[in-house]
């Protein structure tokens, strides 16, 4: 019996990889999970009583394929399998010479599930009708498969795909969802697919019928000589031809193989296959080509324009439209549409119908079909002048000048010659051929020099339009020609010399100073009587503005910047006057457009201000105490004495010079503590405090190399066995870049070697120390190990390093969590010492027992073994 138990649990531990002890534990209630269909006999679980004297152990439950040994192994004798049954409850006690010392206890087994069952079909094949033109992505077919593996698993999770095609084509014309197994056409099979040559079928007749070939027969082919249909070749063919029709689904179009995969399609997958048969029927719903109808169109109405024919035999059409506007359309039950009334294209020139076929319900039978209709344009219209009929024209306008265009106007198709329009002069008075007309374009032109406003102050000329149309329409128009005024009139100032002004210097901007007028005699209303004003001369820093009062002509001469007495004390402003229009040929202006004023600022007591516009610095950390950071310049405009004061230094680093300005060190800068920093300077004049302006002074400390990288942890131990294995060194420098990582490391020996050590760089920070030739016994070791940053900048550190010969049992220095992790080897090394251990004692045990065997009876020695 021992010795089954010691192959059982080696059995255990090396066929599954399972430590012995895992699967031991006390005599509880428990919860075990075990795999399906596994080789038996399978060992699940050993029970342990914390009862003394238990000989064995019982189980019992609603599964006989199940066992216990005398020391507490439970095992499974047959297979088990999820499909069977998911979960079974067992009662497990323990024994003292039959007798229950110890439980029961409630022990659950839930099987696993393994991927043993291939999904499965819900049909051998499937049936599939799809609509040529139909769209794409629209499902027309399901296949569904299930698998009886839980599915709870990957291993019922099914993926569809389509294996094959038959007949194979270079397109895709057909797609399967992987997910759902809803089957649809592709954007090629949309396009591509056709369905069989069939006749077409009207209102409530029926497919492949004989009455309706008959009557189709009848129609187009008319009998010769009385034959009887069935002796007819011909009438045989279309039979045949349509009840092939009718029963495609035995003859499909195309036949797809599907699989169905498990394990969501994983190579080592189970799959099922099914065929699925596609018929391709034809598709009557087709929109009819765009319609086109000449407005005003003679006829009877209503009037037949087009016919539509759902593929339901009992459709109820009818129409639609996208705009709500008048709509002379319609639509009888056979599907045929009409134009209920003569069209007028100005009124609208395309319709866009929309035709619905739905059932007896309102449900749509078809997708709702657009049909657009265009309306031809005809020469119903004829040309309008416009509205634009008065033109000006300046006294000295040039030969050949453009006066202006007639904007003329045909209603009729622009892109047709119903709306091309010709233009001629029929008349001007006074009859003096002053002008003359672009036929095609209708520019108005100069065609004679010489306009006088005093003699004539305006023309009226009689233009007639025609378009192309045939016949053509023509009409005639009115327009009239102002003479306009020229320049030749200088704007005059009402006086030319406005004094002296006072103002003082800290006058709000847009002060209004004083006011200009100039007159110009010529037309009112026109650029050449309008006055503008300009500052000519002395102003050069654009102090002053004049803003023009359009109602009364008058400049307001304005401040538009700030004025400073220090700096421009008195201006002297010539200010012109001169239209936008320009002056007639061998004109000039001259004094009298042009004024004088004289500005007087007077002084106010101002604060001091700054020099510099900015107050930034940037200075290395180690500056000198006492060195000049920064000299600031300020001066007082009324040239008083001024005083400095500094504000803000948290730290105590800096101060300034009273009277002249100078920023100074004054104790030790740290980028390392803070690299920006923003003070507060203040100047004011020295009798007068409160006559104070401020700025602030941004300082930005530059790092220098004034930090030597360290080591992070400086000392550490290596086991003799694992001594291969490195140790890492880390190291940090509270410089930044460039004067701190990537460091370099190396030995800090004289040549940088060394018989017992060697150091190898891993990254920027770290490196490895590694262990080359063991000592003869423990050992502590300083090694030197040096460390440069960036720059090159660095010291040598002593690293210590405390070399032993580890036990099992950790007789060397360990830091806390750091205890090795045994590899597989070396458990296996170890169960097999403890196994050889156990086997030695049950050998002397043994031996011992068949002494003892001598002295004692066959019972007694029966009851030992």
């Amino acid at each position: 019996m021992m010795k089954h138990l010691l192959l059982l649990a080696l059995l255990l531990s090396s066929s599954h990889g399972i430590a012995l002890e895992d699967l031991k534990g006390p005599l509880e209630n428990k919860a075990i999970l075990v795999p399906e269909a596994t080789t038996v006999p399978y060992p699940i679980y050993q029970f342990v009583s914390k009862v003394e004297g238990v000989t064995a152990y019982r189980v019992s439950g609603d599964l006989q394929e199940i066992s216990i040994s005398a020391d507490g192994w439970l095992y499974l004798t047959e297979q088990l399998f999820w499909s069977d049954k998911e979960a079974h409850s067992l009662q497990i006690e323990a024994l003292a010479d039959d007798v229950t010392v110890d439980g029961p206890y409630d022990v659950v087994l839930t099987v696993v599930d393994i991927n043993n069952n291939a999904p499965t079909f819900e049909q051998d094949q499937y049936v599939g009708e799809v609509m040529e033109h139909s769209t794409a992505g629209m499902p027309f077919v399901r296949v569904v498969a299930s698998d009886t593996d839980d599915p709870n698993t990957a291993n019922a999770a099914l993926r569809y795909s389509i294996m094959r095609v038959i007949p194979s084509t270079t397109e895709t014309l057909f797609q399967i969802d992987p997910q759902t197994g809803e089957i649809s056409t592709t954007e090629d099979g949309a396009r591509l697919l056709k369905a069989r040559a069939g006749l077409r079928y009207g209102r409530g007749e029926e497919r492949g019928s004989r009455e309706v070939l008959e009557k189709n027969f009848n129609h187009f082919c008319s009998p010769v000589h009385d034959i009887p249909y069935e002796q007819n070749p011909f009438f045989s063919c279309v039979l045949r031809r349509e009840s092939r029709q009718v029963g495609a689904t035995t003859d499909p179009d195309y036949t797809l193989i599907v699989i169905a995969e498990d394990m969501g399609g994983a190579p080592n997958a189970l799959s099922g296959t099914t065929r699925v048969n596609v018929v391709v029927r034809q598709n009557l719903w087709v929109a009819p080509a765009p319609i086109t109808i000449t407005e005003n169109l003679k006829g009877e109405y209503p009037m037949l324009i087009a016919t539509v024919t759902s593929n339901d035999p009992n459709p109820i059409y009818s129409l639609g439209q996208k705009e709500r506007t008048n709509f002379p359309f319609s639509i009888n039950p056979d599907g045929e549409i009409y134009v209920t009334e003569a069209l007028d294209r100005e009124d609208k020139d395309m319709y866009v119908l929309v035709v619905f076929a739905k059932d007896d319900q309102g449900v749509d039978l078809e997708r709702p079909m657009e049909i657009h209709v265009t309306v031809k344009d005809e020469n119903d219209n004829a040309p309008e002048c416009g509205d634009i009929k008065e033109f000006e024209v300046q006294e000295n306008e040039l030969v050949g000048s453009v006066v202006g265009r007639l904007l003329a106007h045909d209603a009729d198709d622009e892109n047709t010659l119903n709306a091309l329009l010709t233009y001629t002069l029929l008349s001007q008075t006074p009859a003096t051929a002053m002008f003359s007309l672009d036929g095609f374009t209708g520019d108005i032109k100069v065609a004679k020099a010489g306009f006088r406003r005093s003699v004539t102050p305006e023309y009226t000329l009689t233009l007639s339009l025609s378009d192309g149309g045939t016949p053509a329409k023509t009409v005639q128009c009115q327009i009239s020609v102002k003479v306009i005024d020229i320049n030749n009139e200088l704007p005059l100032f009402e006086k030319n010399n406005y004094g002296k002004i006072n103002v003082s210097e800290n006058a709000e901007l847009g002060t209004e100073l004083l006011t200009v007028k100039a007159t110009d005699a010529d037309d009112p209303g026109t650029g050449s009587s309008k006055v503008e004003y300009t500052i000519a001369e002395g102003d050069p820093n654009g102090v002053f503005t004049i803003v023009v009062d359009e109602a009364t002509g008058e400049g307001k001469l304005t401040i538009a910047r700030p004025l400073d007495f220090e700096e421009h004390p008195t201006y002297t402003l010539q200010i012109h006057a001169r239209n936008p229009e320009p002056l007639v040929k061998g004109m000039d202006y001259g004094a009298e457009s042009t004024a004088v004023v004289t500005v007087d600022v007077d002084n106010v007591d101002e604060a001091p201000v700054f020099e510099q516009e900015l107050l930034r610095v940037t200075v290395p950390e180690n500056l000198t105490v006492g060195a000049t950071v920064l000299d600031i310049k300020a001066h007082d405009p009324e040239g008083k004495e001024i005083i400095f004061k500094l504000e803000g230094d948290e730290r105590g680093w800096f101060e300034i010079d009273s009277a002249t300005g100078q920023l100074k060190t004054k104790a030790a800068l740290d980028y390392e503590e803070v690299q920006d920093l923003t003070l507060m300077v203040m100047t004011c004049e020295k009798d007068a405090p409160d006559m104070k302006t401020e700025k602030e002074v941004a300082i930005r400390l530059m790092d220098v190399n004034d930090n030597v990288p360290k080591m992070v942890v400086t000392q550490n131990f290596i086991c003799v066995k694992d001594h291969k294995t490195p140790l890492v060194i880390k190291a940090e420098d509270r410089d930044s870049h460039p004067f701190g990582a990537p460091f370099t490391f190396s030995l800090g020996t004289k040549n940088k070697r060394s018989p017992n050590w060697e150091v190898t760089q891993v990254d920027g920070t770290s490196a490895h120390l590694t262990l080359k030739k063991v000592p003869p016994a423990d050992q502590t070791f300083g090694v030197p190990i040096n460390i440069k940053d960036n720059a090159g900048m660095g010291i040598t550190h002593t690293f210590e390093v405390n070399v032993c010969n580890c036990t099992e049992f950790g007789s060397c220095f360990i830091e806390p969590l750091k205890l090795p992790r045994l590899s597989v080897a070396e458990t296996v090394g170890i169960l097999g010492g403890v196994l050889g251990f156990i086997v030695i004692v049950l050998i002397i045990a043994i031996k011992k027992s068949k002494k003892k065997s001598k002295k004692i009876n066959e019972g007694e020695d029966e009851g030992m073994m």
